[in-house]
């Protein structure tokens, strides 16, 4: 393992420590770190990749297989086959590249058939790996998880062919295309992707097939609309959708350009109003709070959220990533109510602080702009994009 400062506290294995004086993260510890270690301050990756370095990860999915990071400032995907690696692990796979080694978007320009673009959103359903390639305004579908590097995707959705990569296929908005889709779910069998640029969220009964026009606009009146929060923000409006999550058939949104999430009883069938809000007093409201402390409800640009529902948990916690306060919160079952407070944050010493890295050393335990979570079996990767590294914690 490379050297670390020794203000920097990593955990190389999978025991987590336990914690020691009084915290709000209910025990919560990490357990491993992936990326190369930064020595006590923020620090840019160097510019040449390798299997074990990270840069401006936004995306994550954590599995009983598999732990996968959208790369996204190196505009790749990696892929652990080891769902619990040790810190600072080499990768086994690598996407959107040719090697560990080539960086740039589109294969380091070999071009969109083999490449990316800022990948962010992913995940793994039936054994199927789905990844938003978002400034490539598509997704990329393999019928399976791949287990060599540089594996072309099977199926490429929002785009006509593997080689465009023109928003919205070069045209005005529509059914068939995307612009900047980041975040994707699927939820009680419904695809569901967050298609940011558009400022809507669309659903499929399945995961689509190429032209398959989805069943479910969401935050605009019809499918050729993108008006930012439709004109006026609402209950049913958005300014940056961005990540998805829902079980039973509630449907939870980051709207992270709004400060809030929204949240559905019901997963809609078709546009209609949101029945709860987190993060603003009401519906209307959309104000930012930077320069004041924080609590339990406040969110600051929420990109990511997570209900680890896909195994069949008895009570499933809720897990959003706050990403300009710096930290993830913890809600120990679904909340039933507008702005119902977190139980635990993760990344702060207490609710009321947002400091990057607690205006402090990058700590193992510290977060800058946490901007992709996944829960599973206990266990909470952040892709903590402003460290360049995925940390995954013990719940």
């Amino acid at each position: 393992m490379p050297d670390v400062s020794t203000s920097v506290r990593v955990s190389t294995g999978w025991s987590a420590p336990a914690p020691t004086g009084a915290d709000h993260t209910g025990g919560a510890r990490p357990a491993a770190w992936l990326g190369a270690p930064a020595s006590g301050g923020l620090a840019l990756p160097a510019a040449d990749p390798s299997a074990a370095q990270l840069y401006a990860p936004r995306g994550v999915w954590l599995d009983d297989d598999h732990l996968i990071v959208a790369d996204t400032g190196n505009h790749r995907v990696l892929i652990w086959h080891d769902p619990r690696p040790p810190s600072h692990a080499d990768a086994d796979v690598v996407l959107g590249q040719p090697d560990f080694t080539t960086e740039g978007a589109q294969a380091g320009g070999r071009g969109p058939e083999a490449g990316m673009r800022l990948p962010t959103g992913m995940l793994v359903h039936d054994g199927r790996l789905v990844i938003a390639d978002a400034w490539n305004h598509r997704l990329l579908i393999w019928d399976e998880v791949p287990q060599r590097s540089d594996t072309a995707p099977d199926h490429v959705i929002g785009q006509p062919d593997a080689a465009s990569v023109d928003e919205n296929r070069g045209g005005p908005c529509g059914p068939l295309g995307f612009y900047w889709p980041f975040g994707i779910a699927v939820i009680d069998g419904r695809f569901w992707v967050a298609d940011t640029g558009n400022r809507r969220v669309l659903a499929w009964d399945a995961i689509p097939e190429p032209g398959q026009a989805p069943s479910v606009v969401l935050g605009q009146p019809d499918a050729r609309s993108r008006d930012e929060n439709r004109g006026e923000v609402g209950p049913r409006s958005f300014r940056w959708p961005h990540g998805l999550a829902g079980d039973g058939g509630r449907l939870f949104v980051a709207d992270a350009g709004n400060h809030r999430l929204l949240a559905w009883h019901a997963a809609p069938r078709g546009d209609v109003d949101a029945d709860l809000v987190f993060g603003q007093p009401d519906f209307v409201e959309h104000g930012e709070f930077p320069y004041q402390p924080q609590s339990a409800t406040a969110l600051r640009f929420p990109y990511a959220i997570d209900i680890p529902h896909r195994d069949g948990d008895a009570e499933p916690s809720m897990v959003v990533a706050d990403t300009a306060n710096n930290r993830v919160l913890v809600w120990d079952s679904v909340p039933p109510a507008s702005n119902t407070p977190a139980d635990r944050v993760l990344g702060q010493a207490d609710f009321t602080t947002n400091g990057e890295n607690r205006w402090d050393a990058v700590l193992d335990d510290t977060f800058c702009w946490p901007y992709g979570v996944c829960a599973h079996r206990g266990r909470v990767a952040v892709a903590d994009s402003g460290n360049n590294r995925v940390t995954v914690w013990e719940l």
